[in-house]
């Protein structure tokens, strides 16, 4: 099944005010005149939302104190105090996506210096593959025969009141810190510090786990007689990471926390960091990133630090990696750390295979709210894949594994990852069900759930029903690209990149700057499989390219990833992508989307029927002399390559059902009406079916012929009986073009 289209939101076309450009210039020194920054803060609005110097420049930014988190911050410190001065046993309960091994790592470091590690100060983290989010009456048990008389959670627990129930019954008070969805009613803990009890316009609103966990230890050192033996500054890099892979809106002091702490990181990969942090500086290296780019979390650690639970379960290690200062112990932890990742980039392609085939035998038209189950899935990326499917599908998501049937027949129970669109609230549709689950959390785009199998079928039904009567209509919104700016591939490099940087860190609410070329062509475009650190070959595939347009003097490079060569149109088309920086690559763009040149546009390149103007009888009757012409021999593909252009166009007409003419397909290959049967003729050998039937040689109107084309994926060579005619032909074709282009005028004469 093949994804949406999206569509394209283009920029406006009112350009940015003279009076905003040297506003922006004001705020942002070295970069005079902004005006493609500018002109993307006037088309967002950002500069309007809160003051622009403090957004863009956080030497300018005044954060709110961690008091403003109400009278729960104030409880939390004088518990804290309390057990610091009385010796007791602090547990640490984290979790065990990005967000939550950080902030785990962020109470570790920081209460360390206070509690000493390990025989006053302990942390638990569930088991992805076997346990949920949430506290669980296994993992008190353990922390109440350690001896812990105080739990601090970190990204987790506003809903665990029957566990803290639980707790308080084995001696272990609680206080909880997260930001995900209040609880309706008291949960029991001693204090519930949660971002999400702020008015949705306060600058604390949209604090992640980590950046939560952050506000505690801020409060906790201001409250204490002597400074501890490290400053606070020395988690930031730690809380930009849990920051940007949580994916929460940078705004406020989010962003604020986020842009020094990314500061703080990029120490780790120069001599002598402030804070050494090995575990850090060797993820960095493996992932050939430098720490200075949001981009080097999200697609760098973010995605190696989540990998090692999604694949093992165990997440624990992760903390040790990001805190511990043994170079060797933690080398090996990265490492181990790295090729969860590559094996989890397969996985995740494998079961997107899978799911999408399922699809294929739903009825889209009926159907608002997909849920799809397996016992064979892996649960670990359940969530990505949902997410992936969503992007797709435009509906909302929910992928379930069923577990293995128990000896002693108990009722089996699945567990999965959910995600949304745009204005469903995940949360409020599994309140709306809860007697159907056993178990449910997260956010309103992202959730996790568990029931028992037997509901599956009643569940899906209840959320369709609920997804139409909220969204309404029957057809899939069409996914929405929004584009930023209109550039060219001249425009394409550092000045374009260093001023558009000063929008990181992005994420939502503030994406990165979509720029979209028009009339634009690849060349030397080639896929690879990325290998892993063992050099072992992965089912991960990127495509890499140049981009040119008619006013480029060289070609500019960029990468496509999850995609073959063979999906990229041939001839010109119309692209949008993202300028990208790292120090292995340099200066490229990301492909987020590609349109051929709308149907019925006339290529500027043209074939061989067009090529000879016959004006002898003109010259005869006037008897002027006769100017001979003819289009100069640009055949740059030999035969066999052209055969693979027609293949690779083939499948991107199929997958994107996109109808085209005859005389496109010949004018985009160069192929005269007889190679271009004989060429179609040989795609239908190798697994294409093309309707209508237009192989005929002698077609009268090719112009209005209009072929739909469609791909059985089987067997790719073609049969040689029917491709070799067609090699024979356009061979000769390209003699004759290159013969009659460069014949000498005595041999015509």
């Amino acid at each position: 099944m093949d994804a949406l289209p999206l569509r394209w939101n283009l920029p406006k076309a009112d350009a940015a005010p003279e009076s905003w450009v040297k506003t922006v210039a004001r705020a942002t020194p070295g970069t005079t005149p902004p005006r493609w920054l500018a002109q993307v803060l006037w088309q967002r609005q950002l500069g309007f939302v809160e003051p622009l110097e403090g957004w863009l420049n956080p030497a300018l930014y005044q954060p709110a104190p961690a008091s403003n988190l109400g009278p729960a911050m104030a409880i939390a410190v004088s518990r804290l105090k309390q057990a610091i001065a009385n010796k007791e046993k602090v547990a640490i309960w984290g979790d065990f996506d990005a967000d939550g091994v950080t902030a785990t790592a962020v109470l570790w470091d920081g209460l360390g210096q206070l509690i000493p590690k390990g025989d006053r100060l302990t942390y638990f983290i569930p088991n992805r593959l076997s346990e949920s989010h949430g506290l669980s009456q296994r993992g008190i048990d353990h922390l109440a025969e350690w001896g812990a008389t105080l739990v601090v959670t970190c990204d987790t627990g506003s809903t665990s009141g029957t566990e803290i129930a639980y707790a308080k019954a084995l001696g272990l008070e609680v206080i909880v810190t997260d930001h995900h969805t209040l609880p309706e009613i008291d949960i029991g803990a001693i204090a519930l510090i949660n971002p999400r009890s702020l008015p949705s316009e306060h600058p604390l609103a949209t604090l992640s786990g980590v950046a939560v966990a952050y506000k505690l230890l801020e409060g906790l050192y201001a409250a204490l007689d002597s400074s501890p033996p490290l400053p606070l500054e020395h988690v930031l890099d730690l809380v930009a990471i849990g920051l940007i892979a949580d994916l929460v809106e940078l705004r406020g002091d989010c962003r604020y926390l986020a842009q020094i702490g990314l500061a703080r990181l990029q120490t780790q990969t120069q001599p002598n960091p402030p804070y050494l942090r090995p575990g850090l500086a060797e993820l960095l290296a493996l992932c050939k990133r430098t720490g200075d780019r949001p981009t080097d979390i999200s697609f760098g650690l973010g995605p190696r630090i989540n990998a090692v639970s999604r694949i093992h379960g165990d997440a624990s290690f992760c903390v040790e990696l990001l805190t511990s200062r043994d170079r060797d112990r933690t080398k090996t932890l990265a490492y181990e750390a790295e090729l969860a990742n590559t094996r989890r980039k397969a996985l995740q392609r494998d079961l997107y295979t899978q799911v999408m085939a399922r699809l294929a035998q739903v009825d889209l038209a009926t159907t608002r709210c997909l849920v799809l189950a397996d016992e064979a899935w892996p649960t670990g990326i359940l969530g990505l894949v949902a997410g992936q499917v969503t992007q797709a599908l435009g509906r909302p998501t929910i992928l379930l594994c069923i577990d293995p049937p128990s000896e002693n027949g108990s009722p089996r129970l699945a567990r999965g990852s959910a995600r949304s669109v745009a204005g469903l609230d995940l949360y409020q549709l599994f309140q709306a069900q809860s007697a159907l689950l056993t178990g449910f959390g997260g956010h309103p785009l992202a959730a996790g759930l568990t029931l028992p199998a037997e509901h599956i079928e009643v569940l899906a039904a209840a959320l369709n029903r609920m997804v139409r009567e909220q969204l309404g209509g029957e057809g899939a919104p069409q996914p929405l690209l929004q584009v930023d700016l209109t550039v060219t591939v001249a425009d394409l490099g550092q000045p374009l990149f260093r001023e558009l940087k000063w929008l990181e860190p992005c994420g939502m609410g503030n994406p990165v700057p979509k720029l979209l070329l028009s009339n634009v062509w690849f060349q030397n475009v080639f896929h690879k499989k990325l290998r892993d650190r063992q050099n072992k070959a992965v089912s991960f595939i990127k495509t890499e390219f140049e981009l040119w347009d008619d006013a480029a003097e060289s070609g500019f490079p960029g990468e496509w990833w999850g995609h073959y060569r063979d999906e990229l149109p041939p001839g010109r088309c119309d692209v949008v992508v993202e300028l990208d920086f790292n120090s292995n690559t340099g200066y490229h763009v990301k492909l987020i989307d590609v349109r051929p040149l709308a149907v019925g546009k006339p290529e500027s390149e043209p074939g061989l029927s067009n090529s000879v103007l016959d004006w002898r009888q003109q010259a005869a009757q006037t008897k002027l002399p006769l100017a001979l012409a003819f289009s100069p021999a640009i055949d740059h593909l030999s035969p066999g390559e052209v055969w693979q252009e027609l293949v690779g166009l083939a499948k991107y007409l199929a997958r994107t059902q996109t109808p085209v003419t005859r005389s496109q397909l010949g004018d985009r290959l160069r192929l005269s009406p007889t190679s271009l049967a004989l060429g179609l003729a040989a795609l239908e050998t190798a697994g294409f079916e093309i309707t209508p039937d237009l192989h005929s040689l002698d077609a009268a109107i090719p112009e209005q012929d209009i072929l739909t084309i469609q791909f059985d994926p089987g067997p790719m060579t073609p049969a040689p009986a029917a491709m070799q005619p067609f090699l024979d032909v356009l061979q000769e074709e390209q003699f004759r073009r290159r013969y009659f282009a460069q014949v000498p005028v005595t041999a015509l004469s």
